[in-house]
This record gives structure tokens, C-alpha cells and sequence, in this order.
């Protein structure tokens, strides 16, 4: 029985199919690659803006002028170049030309401080010769007469000398008001004719000692 029941799954179970051979392997559609990122262009530098003197000049220059103008010179380098242009213009001269030349200069100016000199020697003469004014007349005109002064003898003690107080009495200028003030002087009294409380008048005079500039004249009252 168990052999045919074998035999029964046997013939019904059918033959497998041959493998079929192996079809040559179509090629994968491969996907497309991510394109790499191109590099980002580096930001361009800003140009720096021209000068305010080369924008005039820009503007100034003629549309055909390529080359620019050349730059302005200063007042010394004018100078050098015109100083340059005029030697260059003078002749070409030889040691011995500018050496006479010198020669000639020096001669003139000798001249000249030749006349000079004899001006101011015939300029002395005559103010030598001259009559000189007199003295004693410009002296006289020159000189005021001498300050006269009164007041009272306020001692008499020493020898030949008196103390004589004086009396200044004077209006301000601005409120008008009474201004009174007193000084004291030394005076010569020879004769020791003053004496205390005198009313006297004394003169100006040269100095007679080291505090005395002043001489007794005459006694105007006596002290009573």
C-alpha cells in the first residue's frame, strides 16, 4: 500500500521545467549624477573713486586727448626752470672773461666808496669851520629863573640851618574841592637871622649840603 501511494504522488507530481538559460542582464538605467556646484565668482573690489583733481582734469580734457595732462609745478620748481632756461641763454664765457668781469666790479665800487668818503670829509671841514653858537645865550634861554617858596620856621637849632614848613593849598580838578598840604625843606640862613615861628622867604640855590637846596632870603614877619 505505501508503495503505491508513492507511485501515485509520483505521477502526479509533473517534471519541473528546465531552467532557461540566463538572458543577458539589460544594463541599469543609472541614475543621473548630481552636477558638482560650480564655484561662486569672487566679489570684484570697488574701484577707488578718482580725485576731485583728476575728475576736473577728466572732465576738462578733449575727448581725442589720451595722455594726461602733465602736473602742475610749484613756485620753486618755476623758478629753478626759469633761472635754467636763463643760463642757458647766456653766452658761454671763459674763467678769464668772468675774472676781468669781477675785476671791473670791484673797481667801481671802490670808485664809489672814494667819492663817498671825500663827501663826508668836506662835510666835517665845513661844520668845523663854522662859527659855534654861544653857550651862555642858549644857556640863558634854556634856563627859567628859580623857584621862590614861603612858609614858616618851624625850628632853628642848628648852626646856619633852618627847617621851614610849607603851606600848599590847591583845587581838585574833578569835585573842586579845597586840597591843603604841608612839606618841610632845610634852608642856608648865614646870619642866623630866623628864629622860630618866622614867616619867611627862601630861594632855590645849588646844594649846599647833603639836605639843604634851599638859601633864607629876607624875613617877611617876625614871631610875636
Amino acid at each position: 500500500m505505501a508503495d503505491e501511494e508513492e507511485k501515485e504522488t509520483t505521477e502526479e507530481t509533473p517534471a519541473e521545467p528546465e531552467a532557461a538559460e540566463p538572458e543577458a542582464a539589460e544594463p541599469e538605467a543609472t541614475e543621473p549624477e548630481a552636477a558638482e556646484p560650480e564655484p561662486e565668482p569672487e566679489a570684484a573690489e570697488p574701484e577707488p573713486e578718482p580725485a576731485a583733481a583728476d575728475v576736473d582734469s577728466e572732465e576738462d580734457r578733449p575727448a581725442g586727448d589720451v595722455n594726461p595732462p602733465p602736473p602742475a609745478l610749484s613756485r620753486a620748481q618755476q623758478r629753478t626752470e626759469a633761472k635754467q632756461a636763463a643760463a642757458s641763454q647766456r653766452p658761454t664765457r671763459t674763467p678769464e672773461e668772468r675774472q676781468a668781469e669781477r675785476d671791473a666790479e670791484r673797481k667801481r665800487k671802490a670808485e664809489q666808496r672814494r667819492r663817498r668818503r671825500v663827501k663826508e670829509r668836506e662835510k666835517a671841514k665845513a661844520s668845523k669851520s663854522a662859527p659855534a653858537e654861544p653857550v651862555a645865550a642858549v644857556h640863558a634861554e634854556t634856563t627859567g629863573q628859580p623857584k621862590t617858596r614861603t612858609g614858616r620856621v618851624v625850628s632853628d637849632k642848628a648852626d646856619q640851618t633852618i627847617t621851614v614848613r610849607i603851606e600848599n593849598t590847591r583845587r581838585h580838578r574833578r569835585y573842586e574841592k579845597v586840597m591843603r598840604s604841608t612839606s618841610t625843606m632845610h634852608a642856608h640862613d648865614a646870619s642866623n637871622d630866623a628864629h622860630e615861628g618866622d614867616l619867611v622867604r627862601v630861594v632855590e640855590s645849588r646844594p649846599l649840603s647833603r639836605t639843604k637846596r634851599w638859601r633864607l632870603v629876607e624875613v617877611l614877619e617876625r614871631a610875636r
